[in-house]
């Protein structure tokens, strides 16, 4: 199979561009690098090494045998060069993770906001209208969030896949629809992703693409079976205030013996899934999408869900790092309950890959084998939701001060 990734150079795009190749796709990665761009302007580096996207990609052809090609466009404003590149490649499935994904980072400033929405939704917009003008016959697969849903939806009920039938009352009796699932966006970066489902329901239903959206967890972990074969194939590890992920955000700080920073109470339940999972559930999206003419196809990319403090006590009894509790720079409930439907990928093949002592010392490991590149000015959440809330010197001022 042709496979498009766009964004294949970030931390989830470049591994699933590898496990692609390594099943025996024809894989090409479309990235603009500014996820590499974005570190320079924040002064932070991954905390594993990584190397420029040509030598990456000779790293790759030496271990495995196999190219994966390159093209160096911005999805966002160079719409006549992704157009041609359809035609020219004329894929069979395109993987789009090419947008700005962290929350923090679209709250930072008006700036970081613009760009967020501006990268995004033009991306995303771009490659529908792309598709339809070329009249390329490729199946889409989305990178989405489970942010869309937002985290007030508590109780027995878990959240369905993308969809919920409701029932109204009218004179002529009870009506009953199938509707997208409500969208509650906690932040800029992901009030792009409920507008990027709402353009796919739209192309979905106007020009008949075949839309798959994954509704993903947070992702742990950072390597697969591809990025451990050589060095220059190690995948991300962010772990600073912005980009990093709480788990190993947690992880690199016990490896350093740094206090494990739990915002606001912890009481906050998210849906986790390892980065080894997301790769997997991606190349079942691409081998199963909808037929022309049904609607998106949303599954729920997650395999278990954790309330952070339980994580941070987990990481802490295992490495015996302290715990400590800063202010939330976020707008949310100090507390919430998750119940989440994930039954499509379970029963197209998916055996998940849950959390345990083991594959967390494989993270350990790597956190500790490069904590000499850590910069601990970098570790605290400096990005805050609204103004008038906590900055981050107010943040650093609750840590001791040989951690600051």
């Amino acid at each position: 199979m042709r496979v498009l990734v766009l964004g294949g150079d970030g931390f989830c795009g470049w591994p699933t561009s590898l496990y692609l190749s390594d099943r025996g796709h024809d894989v090409t990665v479309l990235d603009n690098l500014s996820r590499r761009k974005i570190d320079i302007d924040l002064e932070v580096d991954s905390l594993t090494p990584i190397v420029p996207i040509g030598e990456r990609l000779r790293a790759w052809k030496e271990v495995s045998g196999r190219e994966i090609g390159f093209v160096g466009i911005d999805l966002a404003t160079e719409y006549d060069r992704l157009a041609s590149l359809l035609l020219d490649m004329r894929p069979d499935a395109i993987v789009h993770f090419a947008e700005q994904r962290a929350a923090p980072y679209s709250m930072r400033s008006e700036k970081t906001k613009r760009y967020t929405v501006d990268n995004n939704v033009r991306a995303t917009h771009n490659l529908l209208t792309a598709i339809v003008d070329t009249g390329v016959d490729a199946s889409i697969v989305h990178l989405g969030t489970m942010g869309v849903y937002g985290y007030g939806w508590s109780g027995s009920a878990p959240i369905p896949e993308g969809y919920l039938t409701v029932k109204v009352d009218t004179p002529d009796g009870e009506l009953e629809r199938e509707i997208l699932h409500p969208a509650n966006p906690g932040s800029v970066y992901h009030m792009t992703k409920t507008l990027d489902q709402l353009l796919f329901s739209f192309y979905a239903k106007n020009d008949k693409l075949r839309i798959t959206d994954l509704h993903q967890g947070i992702v742990w972990g950072t390597q697969t079976d591809q990025t451990v074969r050589d060095e220059r194939l190690i995948n991300r590890f962010d772990y600073d205030g912005d980009y990093g992920t709480v788990l190993n955000r947690f992880l690199m700080q016990a490896a350093i013996g740094h206090p494990l920073t739990v915002h606001g109470t912890g009481g906050q339940t998210r849906a986790f899934i390892h980065i080894k999972d997301t790769v997997r559930c991606i190349e079942i999206a691409i081998e199963n999408p909808p037929q022309p003419g049904e609607k998106v196809l949303v599954r729920n990319q997650m395999t278990e869900t954790h309330r952070v403090l339980d994580l941070a006590k987990l990481i802490s009894d295992i490495t015996g790092a302290d715990v400590a509790h800063l202010p939330n720079p976020r707008q949310e409930a100090d507390e919430n309950e998750l119940l989440v439907r994930n039954d499509q990928f379970l029963a197209l093949g998916l055996e998940p890959t849950t959390l345990s002592e083991g594959l967390l010392s494989e993270v350990t490991d790597i956190a500790a084998k490069y904590k000499h590149r850590a910069d601990l000015r970098k570790i605290i959440a400096r990005s805050v939701w609204r103004k008038g809330m906590e900055t981050a010197e107010d943040l650093m001022s609750e840590l001791p001060s040989d951690k600051r």
